[in-house]
């Protein structure tokens, strides 16, 4: 993180290692599990931490919290980042997919034969192989996947983290629950170590945004400032270890995942799982919910999409009559105790999400891997 360009305060608030992912028959419907430890993946999950760290700073009434936080209100229960923070990610190595499968230094003499091949599907989406090392263009048939409690659990269909970063410069770093709370957050600069093309990684990236329909406020094709450190460093031989290690600004030490389970040594699980957001970002939310507020017509529509109810209700003004503000409001509250409920109620999130999703289909590069629904009914114990 810097605020503005001055490197002499830069700080480090995330970082994290990793190549696999989670093996199938330790997937938790429960919230869990680490599905994807990657470096990237790990790196922008012990952010999330920093992020919520920095809201609860803002909130905590302690002399001086409001100005040594990141964060500053922009309107009721909404804040943004301080003009000029800007947050920098450095990978060691290109990202996995197809910034790493097309980029030029990868391109041996070993791998000429399948090279016509790999050109048919270059900017396509990819997926990670079970185990998480290497990668496959994704297939319609696990495009949505489900669980059978019948049968033995397949590992989830993870994308590659040349499609995540994609992702993250549509609909920011904050992801769906934070989103509920601030404005996106973009990151400004990608600098990777070695294997690295900054021209195929930029058109990589641009291919990727390059169809997408105009986006709800706050979200926009943000352009990423790409640097290399070197284009000619190989990948070091040897077995890749079995466990992610990560840590955000503030952490008493480091924590060490196994990456075949996706908990700690222990068994006990990662302060990076889903549930330990959720069940952060539940007390934020009822910390900052409002019981008197109105919703707005566009959350209405969203909350009754699915009810008898229509917006015939709505007034003049363009907000819900009483009535049906209290049905929806019902609704919101009911859906937003599981932790996909309450990523599906981060409406303008949720938008953008699908127009991104949709220009990839409509640009021939694929359709993204939904996770089985099943994996995130849950509630906290908040």
């Amino acid at each position: 993180m810097t605020r503005g360009f001055d490197l002499r305060r830069a700080q480090v608030v995330s970082l994290g290692t990793g190549t696999k992912c989670i093996s199938g028959e330790c997937v938790s419907d429960q919230g869990w599990a680490v599905n994807d430890c990657h470096a990237e993946v790990t790196t922008r999950r012990a952010f999330l931490r920093f992020l919520y760290a920095q809201l609860e700073l803002f909130l905590c009434n302690r002399p001086g919290s409001l100005e040594q936080s990141i964060f500053v209100r922009e309107k009721e229960s909404v804040y943004r980042l301080r003009d000029g923070i800007l947050f920098h990610m450095y990978v060691s190595s290109s990202p996995c997919g197809d910034a790493r499968l097309n980029c030029p230094y990868e391109i041996t003499a070993t791998h000429q034969s399948g090279y016509r091949f790999v050109r048919k599907l270059r900017c396509h989406l990819r997926m990670k192989m079970e185990g998480g090392e290497g990668t496959l263009p994704v297939s319609v048939l696990r495009a949505n996947q489900k669980w059978d409690r019948r049968l033995p659990r397949e590992a989830p269909v993870t994308m590659s983290c040349t499609d995540k970063i994609a992702r993250w410069n549509i609909l920011g770093l904050q992801g769906s629950l934070l989103s509920h709370l601030v404005e996106p957050v973009y990151l400004h600069s990608l600098t990777v170590g070695s294997l690295c093309h900054t021209g195929h990684l930029g058109r990589t990236m641009a291919r990727r945004m390059g169809h997408i329909a105009p986006l709800p406020s706050s979200y926009r094709r943000n352009r990423l400032l790409l640097g290399c450190l070197s284009s000619s460093e190989g990948r070091q031989p040897g077995k890749s270890p079995s466990f992610s290690v990560n840590w955000s600004a503030g952490d008493g030490e480091l924590e060490v995942v196994d990456v075949s389970t996706g908990r700690k040594d222990s068994g006990t699980p990662s302060r990076l799982c889903k549930r330990s957001f959720f069940t952060r970002w539940e007390r934020l939310h009822h910390q900052l919910s409002s019981p008197g507020g109105v919703l707005d017509a566009e959350e209405a529509h969203f909350l009754m999409s699915d009810s008898t109810t229509t917006l015939s209700a709505r007034s003049v003004e363009g907000r819900v009559s009483p009535r049906s503000d209290a049905t929806c409001r019902k609704k919101m509250e009911e859906a937003m105790k599981t932790y996909c409920g309450a990523k599906m109620a981060a409406g303008a999130y949720q938008r953008a999400r699908q127009k991104f999703v949709v220009s990839l289909q409509e640009a021939g590069l694929g359709i993204w891997n939904r996770k089985p629904p099943e994996q995130e009914h849950f509630q906290s114990r908040v």
